[in-house]
């Protein structure tokens, strides 16, 4: 079985919940007392969203792969980015560290495919939204139309993500905001739904729509479990 590196901390409660569905998956495949074989690297999400904001990627970069190497040589055989909008630098990361990076939007891809859907609609931070790492990665390695919320409410969500739900709370208003805009999207022929915030499936669930919802965070555990039981 291989060892997981995860690169976490962005936030700490979504890393959390990673630990915990990956060793719940593992423990459901195994049974008995196992858990899975994981390492972390747990970062200051401060230092994250203050780089963030500054726009320097590749600082932020340069931490990824520095954390990246530390697990590498801790014995991680594969790594996740345990935050949707640091997968910009999954593909850096993989190459500069040499170990191969599971990338949080293949992932989904590959789940929404199963699904039988084309087109998606996307909730997350700006980054997410308006990034061409995740967007135009869906459409062209996977064949999936992403819509996303307009540029005001991209904004709300945002302050949303960073404001509420990386503090680990959130108001009932902004979740109906969320909600809101969810259904927008579905107007515009959204099949599902990407929850492409690791805290965002903290808040709302399928119970709260009548739509799919991709829980980005447990597509991306998941997908670390099945990798780990791989043949090289």
């Amino acid at each position: 079985m291989k060892t997981i590196g995860l690169l976490g901390g962005m936030s700490w409660e979504s890393t959390l919940e990673y630990y915990r569905i990956i060793n719940e998956r593992m423990k459901s495949k195994l049974g008995g007392e196992h858990s899975a074989e994981v390492v972390i690297y747990s970062f200051d999400f401060y230092d994250i969203v203050k780089l963030q904001e500054e726009g320097d990627w590749k600082r932020l970069e340069d931490m990824m792969v520095k954390a990246g190497e530390g697990l590498k040589e801790a014995g991680a055989d594969f790594l996740l980015i345990c935050a949707n909008t640091m997968n910009k630098m999954a593909d850096s990361v993989e190459e500069r560290v040499g170990l191969p990076v599971i990338h949080i939007g293949d992932a989904t891809a590959e789940v929404i495919k199963k699904r039988g859907m084309d087109t998606v609609g996307l909730v997350g931070t700006r980054y997410v939204m308006e990034g061409e790492f995740y967007r135009r990665r869906m459409k062209d390695r996977h064949g999936i139309e992403v819509l996303v919320p307009e540029q005001e409410n991209r904004e709300k969500v945002h302050d949303i993500i960073y404001n509420e739900l990386c503090k680990g709370q959130v108001k009932e208003k902004s979740k109906d905001s969320l909600l809101k805009m969810i259904q927008e999207l579905v107007d515009r022929g959204a099949e599902g739904i990407i929850l492409g915030c690791t805290e965002i499936p903290l808040y709302i669930t399928e119970e709260d729509v009548d739509i799919p919802l991709f829980d980005t965070t447990a597509i991306h555990a998941e997908a670390a479990v099945d990798r780990a039981f791989e043949d090289d």
